[in-house]
């Protein structure tokens, strides 16, 4: 397949309208895993998403335009999983499994479309927000935040001429392929792309898939992005995520059920995967909490993957865990995901290299990296921190505590109760980039 010259092609944007998400596959894969569960067993949970914008000093609303905005979000809900697209899904082999997604959920999602969403500003920010049954809003997610992070990379780069893109592009391309040449240089290595979120753009995302895939062989275990991986031959990586233990906390109607809630949530997901995809998130309402309650046929999994924790520190935890209830550590996997860069990546492999297996889930500083790229002094291609979380479940706030408390979601009221059940042991506040 020949390769976009991106450069000229973000220069030749004339036509009125150029889609940012073209395929609903332009996901994430935890997200049809979880939307097959949440389709199998909570049919009639409703939950709403709203847009966070964790970098606040970024005014999103004046940076982007609302009517291109809507235009973008207005499209996405035009699109249909495609024939192709369904046979993949129903054909391929995911995690060692065939015929991971269910005949009845498959035809359910042929005539899936993304519902309606609601968009408001206010000081500088949008208010963007997807209610409405859990199965149809779930998968707003990600195409929102592609949308709204590509979005901003066009508009700072509206004003660039080819030659300023061209160079963008060139010093992009040779930063990305020096982290490339460092990965390299760690024998058995696994690393796998997790950027669609909050990337620079699908090109970009596509361009960094296919540098990895060609720079790292087969060190390069694949893409979270269900598209990319259909189209590059690559594994379909990912899991589940905060959303379903914040759902089912949500939804207790007491203090024990709310402490159950996320051991609820591995019991359930448990009936429909097993095997590779039995990977524990923890921090949902702090590691320490969750390792203090969790009984012991969680030890049985296959590992962790740590989000929120300094990945030595929270890994560090996690061995001592498994040491306790009498597990080797080396028979086990940790995933780690937050906010990698290539320096603490090769800290962390260093670090538990003949502890344990290790795997790395590289986010956007693989694919939105263009820190000191411009041509032109600009902070607009920086990439910031924006979320898209649950906040209400069936009408009930929904809240998301975390290892790190500057990534606390919800209303603080909520919060403060959450902190008097699961404790603040182990939070320790850092500062979010990405």
């Amino acid at each position: 397949m020949a390769r976009t010259d991106i450069a000229r092609r973000v220069y030749n944007h004339t036509w009125k309208l150029d889609p940012i998400v073209r395929s609903l596959l332009d996901t994430d894969f935890y997200k049809l895993l979880m939307l097959q569960m949440i389709w199998g067993m909570y049919p009639k949970v409703d939950a709403t998403f709203t847009l966070i914008n964790r970098t606040t000093s970024v005014r999103l609303a004046d940076e982007i335009d609302e009517g291109e905005l809507r235009e973008q979000l207005d499209h996405a809900r035009t699109l249909r999983f495609t024939k192709k697209e369904m046979i993949w899904l129903g054909g391929n082999t995911f995690y060692g499994r065939k015929q991971i997604f269910e005949p009845e959920f498959l035809a359910w999602l042929e005539d899936f479309r993304l519902p309606d969403y609601e968009l408001t500003k206010r000081d500088g920010q949008y208010e963007l927000s997807f209610p409405g049954p859990w199965m149809y809003t779930t998968l707003w997610e990600i195409p929102a935040l592609a949308i709204i992070n590509e979005l901003r990379s066009r508009a700072a780069m509206r004003s660039f001429g080819q030659f300023a893109l061209d160079v963008l592009y060139a010093r992009a391309k040779a930063k990305m392929w020096a982290k490339t040449e460092r990965l390299k240089a760690l024998p058995g290595i696994r690393i796998s792309d997790f950027g669609t979120r909050r990337r620079h753009s699908f090109l970009w995302q596509r361009w960094c898939v296919e540098a990895l895939k060609e720079g790292i062989g087969e060190a390069f275990t694949g893409t979270s992005n269900v598209l990319l991986a259909m189209d590059n031959d690559l594994e379909a990586l990912g899991t589940n995520a905060h959303e379903l233990p914040m759902v089912f906390a949500a939804l207790a109607n007491s203090v024990e059920e709310l402490r159950q809630a996320p051991y609820k949530v591995l019991q359930d997901w448990q009936r429909y995967y097993g095997g590779n995809l039995l990977i524990v998130l923890p921090d949902t309402f702090g590691t320490v909490a969750f390792l203090r309650d969790a009984p012991d046929w969680i030890a049985d999994w296959t590992g962790f993957r740590p989000d929120s924790a300094p990945p030595i520190e929270g890994g560090e935890k996690i061995l001592a865990w498994w040491r306790e209830k009498g597990k080797d550590p080396k028979q086990k996997l940790l995933i780690f995901s937050d906010g990698l860069e290539v320096e603490t990546i090769e800290e962390t492999y260093k670090h538990f290299r003949g502890k344990v297996r290790m795997s790395f889930g590289w986010g956007t500083n693989l694919t939105n990296d263009f820190e000191g790229c411009a041509p032109t002094e600009t902070n607009s291609l920086d990439a910031i921190s924006l979320v898209c979380k649950v906040s209400e479940a069936n009408g009930r706030p929904a809240v998301k505590l975390s290892d790190n408390p500057a990534k606390s979601t919800g209303d603080e009221k909520e919060i403060k109760r959450y902190l008097r059940i699961f404790g603040e042991k182990g939070r320790v506040e850092q500062l979010v980039k990405v």
